[in-house]
């Protein structure tokens, strides 16, 4: 059974990669949908934005029933739930029509990540999170990679409604997987502090611990920033960064389907580095603070080149700027995705704690898609405003990192009782 926690971080890695090619898909077909509806730049930012609303605001609610039901239900149900309003939206025929389905999507896509973060915490100890993180956390690079030829691939044969019917089915057929698959993990099955599902002395401590608790910790917020700020750049590539090639560098359908892979093929190594690095830094003795810090400020603040990319005329060095920045954003995320489980008083506070940075984080999808879609109708297609915003953030995410986040350790169960020192938690490990 010690090898099913690969499976299971496979499983959760191909849920990713589903989830991302079902939200791109949309960025993709941008294009195609505005000749089709007759839209121009601002109504499209509108319906990209509309996955958003939902999606962020469901974070919270679906990180709690996570917790609560455990990620063997919560995944497969969230799966279910969002391939079937991505196949729905190609009955849409409007603007409203497609901004609703959108909304639908938003919510089933929320169960995703804190599911996945939960199931990391159970099956494997801290240094080796950051690696088993980043491997399903990478899913949101394929599937990014993936959805630019495949949808191009489809939208040119079959059609742009096509293109979501298709990529609804493959969801159907990963919820047969797992159900066929994923047994929840017995006693001796998982690894470190954590060896054992959570005793009666874990459920007392977590009884203590309420939401409004959590807020009161400076690294939450720190945690909730920072992301927001991450999450800010990243969505540019699955929402606009298509439309920019097209619009703006010319790119046909095809170019768009192999050079405009280039970025998120860059970024998949990425994350799989910046997770052996921050696990590795952590076995060689430095502080869990130290690692997981290390990857995540220097990763944002290398992740700043992308604004670089606005000022040059040559189509391979502006992809460079590009695969810089997201394969350092990869980086960042794979200790940034581990926090969750670094930091929760509890193991039952996982969950939840990724839904609540998460959701923070994907309040940028609403602010980059919006923003993106109003600056370039007001300077006629230009995205240079876009893209030198995006390397602020990358700096204020670098500040939050490294100033707000406090020590990378559980935080207080009680209130009332001071953190337990760095060294005494690594003596557990």
């Amino acid at each position: 059974m010690r090898k099913m926690r690969w499976v299971v971080i496979l499983l959760c890695f191909l849920a990713i990669a589903v989830n991302y090619i079902d939200r791109a898909n949309l960025a993709v077909a941008a294009p195609e949908i505005q000749k089709a509806l007759g839209i121009g730049p601002a109504q499209m930012g509108f319906i990209l934005s509309g996955f958003f609303w939902t999606y962020a605001l469901m974070q919270m609610p679906f990180g709690w029933f996570v917790d609560r039901v455990g990620a063997r239900i919560a995944l497969p149900l969230a799966v279910g739930w969002w391939s079937l309003f991505t196949a729905a939206t190609a009955g849409a025929s409007s603007v409203a029509g497609m901004f609703g389905c959108r909304l639908m999507l938003g919510v089933g896509e929320a169960g995703a990540y804190p599911s996945c973060a939960k199931l990391v915490s159970q099956w494997f100890k801290p240094s080796q999170r950051a690696l088993a993180t980043s491997i399903f956390d990478s899913g949101s690079r394929v599937g990014s990679a993936l959805s630019i030829p495949v949808v191009a691939l489809i939208i040119g044969t079959l059609g742009w409604k096509a293109s979501f019917v298709v990529t609804g089915i493959i969801g159907a057929v990963w919820i047969l997987g797992w159900l066929a698959i994923y047994r929840s993990p017995a006693h001796g099955d998982m690894t470190g502090e954590h060896d054992v599902v959570p005793d009666t002395r874990a459920a007392r401590a977590a009884d203590k611990v309420t939401w409004a608790s959590l807020f009161r910790h400076r690294t939450l917020w720190g945690m909730m920033l920072g992301f927001f700020c991450l999450n800010f750049v990243i969505y540019f590539f699955i929402t606009w960064f298509p439309s920019y090639l097209v619009q703006t560098r010319g790119f046909s359908l095809k170019s768009l389907g192999t050079l405009g892979m280039i970025p998120a093929l860059m970024s998949i190594p990425g994350g799989w580095i910046g997770g052996l690095v921050s696990d590795a830094l952590f076995r060689r003795g430095w502080s869990l603070t130290a690692a997981r810090k290390t990857c995540m400020v220097g990763g944002m603040l290398l992740s700043s080149v992308i604004t670089l990319s606005a000022f040059t005329s040559n189509v391979y060095l502006m992809l460079a700027f590009f695969g810089i920045a997201y394969g350092s954003l990869a980086f960042a995320a794979a200790s940034i995705w581990s926090l969750p489980a670094d930091v929760a008083p509890t193991p039952r506070h996982v969950a939840s704690i990724s839904g609540i940075q998460n959701f923070a984080s994907n309040l940028a999808g609403i602010v980059i898609t919006t923003f993106t879609g109003i600056m370039v109708a007001l300077t006629k297609g230009s995205f240079t405003i876009p893209l030198v915003v995006a390397g602020g953030f990358c700096f204020l995410g670098a500040f939050s990192y490294l100033v707000i986040v406090g020590r990378i350790e559980p935080l207080p169960a009680d209130p009332e009782r001071p953190y337990v020192p760095e060294g005494a938690q690594r003596s557990h490990v």
